[in-house]
């Protein structure tokens, strides 16, 4: 980001984990960071302020049209445009694919897929115009290596994968760029609740790198894909993840 000049950059879910990280990142290079949460987070403008940014923080659910699409304006005419859009806001929901009932499927997918829906929308509307933007899409390894009793979190990661794709096309004639960072474990608020000690143990037998992702790691890689280094990268689906999902060690014996 350091090569653009005080960059406009919207991040939802920006009051925890990857999104608090991201935001944190970029305004250490000087970026002007937008941001959407549910939580309030009292400190975290003062936050990016002292690490060199700006800030326009909304609470808000980006399972709202009106509230997406508030930020965006806002954004847009408070500092002329945006230059780069995360959607990351999310959240975790695990049971038996046989317990699920139809609002379950919905309130999650309207969460975790129409959430980012709304956000390439509203980046787009201001993008385009401008013929130029970078929106990365937080997605998830458990595409390619999805754990049981989380059928509708996998579900919406796919249409993650397939709406980076189909809007990379769409929109790559304006000059915008789509792509998707997938984190693999990663150790953030999201995770916590689900998590045992025995599962961290599992994850860091089976990651190549032998340790977990931080919050930071997974940052970095976004960070790559809002800077002019990646302007001929489109979408693309790159796992950050330490190697787990390509790990298929089962302990074959010698022969």
């Amino acid at each position: 980001m350091n090569a653009m000049e005080a960059p406009r950059v919207v991040i939802t879910g920006v009051s925890r984990g990857i999104g608090r990280a991201l935001a944190l990142r970029l305004a250490a290079g000087g970026a002007r960071i937008g941001g959407i949460d549910r939580d309030q987070s009292d400190d975290l403008a003062a936050e990016i302020a002292r690490a060199g940014g700006e800030a326009i923080i909304h609470v808000g659910d980006t399972r709202s049209t009106a509230a997406v699409d508030a930020l965006a304006d806002e954004v847009a005419a408070a500092w002329g445009g945006i230059d780069g859009w995360v959607n990351n806001a999310a959240r975790l929901f695990v049971k038996p694919f046989l317990e699920t009932t139809d609002d379950d499927w919905a309130d999650l997918l309207d969460s975790n897929l129409m959430g980012y829906v709304r956000g390439c929308r509203a980046a787009a509307r201001h993008m385009v115009p401008a013929a130029s933007g970078a929106i990365v899409n937080v997605g998830s390894g458990v595409e390619t290596f999805p754990p049981t009793q989380m059928s509708a979190y996998v579900t919406a990661k796919g249409g993650i994968s397939g709406l980076t794709r189909a809007l990379a096309v769409e929109l790559g004639p304006s000059g915008v760029t789509v792509n998707t960072v997938a984190p693999g474990a990663t150790e953030t608020p999201l995770n916590t609740g689900s998590w045992t000690e025995d599962v961290r143990a599992t994850y860091r037998d089976r990651i190549p790198l032998r340790r977990i992702a931080e919050a930071g790691d997974i940052a970095d890689a976004i960070s790559f894909f809002l800077s002019p280094g990646a302007r001929y990268v489109t979408g693309q689906i790159v796992n950050v993840d330490g190697g787990l999902t390509l790990n298929g060690s089962v302990g074959h014996k010698q022969v």
